[in-house]
């Protein structure tokens, strides 16, 4: 083998080790600057609070700013676009919701699921029925049973593939209730309709209803979670009362675009499950409806796929389209 050809082989070899240990190398100096979370949502919900709490939290763990940026509009399609077509650098992350595991089921999308990958849970907002203050029904039973009388209840959604539409899907294909989705542009259009006794009932994110059930303005019948509601410990689940299936909540976790670093993921899963163990924080988002979960990315990836093939069993019974 000639001279020439030996360097050239021995070039192309470093090359190739260098392009290998790149991800290592990047991971290893990573954060060098600010990171972006992208929230498909407006300010103010239980997504962007959570979001907000996270990256003050994983910030001061990581030692760089986290940047976070409101990108709502198209049922969450817009952010969740923006993460799933940016650079796998560990810079760009998703703080996704329930539309990461149902958008594809339900509507068109302009990205592919396996474009993102599940990093860490954040926390959960439990989603709670709720009807007017004068309803006549005290708990979930009596209104379920009510609503197979006649004509059924009327019941409010924020839109196809909504959580309240997914609560009516379980309780309809579930459990019988015969309940007619008034679908509205949001879920605060959806409570108003409630407050304002156009509609029989629906359900909502007790970060958002919770203050009213404690003034008296709405009856809360039921949390649909798995475990009660630590600032309002007297409302029984769902699942309690019967409703084993009944199961959702409003999440957020983090997302990232397929293809960033394993340890960069493993990094931010840490700093986020350290940042929702804070006591401080525990305490602020309990007080205000929301439970901290935190976790490792292992256990957030197994809650997807579990969400996953869940309400895909929901989308199927009741054929939910976005038309």
């Amino acid at each position: 083998m000639t001279v020439s050809r030996r360097s050239a082989l021995a070039c192309a070899a470093g090359l190739l080790a260098l392009t290998q240990a790149a991800p290592v190398l990047a991971a290893d100096k990573w954060p060098s600057h600010p990171i972006h979370f992208v929230v498909p949502f407006g300010p103010g919900g239980a997504n962007d609070l959570l979001a907000r709490a996270a990256a003050d939290g994983a910030s001061k763990v990581l030692g760089q700013p986290i940047v976070v940026d409101n990108k709502p509009g198209a049922g969450t399609i817009v952010g969740t676009d923006v993460v799933a077509k940016a650079a796998p650098d560990g810079y760009t992350f998703l703080v996704s919701s329930a539309g990461v595991v149902s958008n594809s089921m339900i509507r068109k999308v302009t990205y592919k699921d396996s474009d993102l990958v599940p990093v860490a849970m954040i926390g959960l907002a439990p989603s709670v029925i709720i009807v007017p203050a004068n309803s006549p029904y005290k708990d979930l039973k009596e209104f379920v049973a009510a609503s197979k009388k006649g004509a059924g209840l009327h019941w409010s959604t924020a839109g196809v593939g909504s959580t309240p539409h997914f609560v009516e899907g379980m309780l309809t294909t579930g459990y019988g209730a015969k309940l007619d989705v008034v679908p509205y542009k949001s879920g605060s259009e959806s409570v108003s309709a409630v407050l304002g006794n156009q509609v029989d009932a629906t359900s909502e994110a007790s970060i958002v209803v919770l203050p009213q059930i404690q003034s008296g303005k709405l009856k809360a019948l039921a949390t649909t979670w798995t475990q009660r509601i630590s600032a309002y410990p007297q409302l029984p689940t769902a699942m309690e009362q019967g409703f084993k299936d009944v199961q959702i909540a409003h999440w957020a976790g983090v997302h990232a675009p397929a293809g960033t670093p394993a340890e960069i993921q493993d990094k931010m899963a840490a700093a986020v499950d350290k940042a929702m163990k804070d006591p401080a924080v525990v305490e602020k988002l309990r007080a205000m409806g929301i439970e901290p979960i935190g976790g490792t990315r292992a256990s957030f990836v197994k809650f997807c796929d579990d969400e996953r093939a869940r309400l895909g069993k929901v989308v199927k019974a009741t054929g939910m389209k976005d038309e």
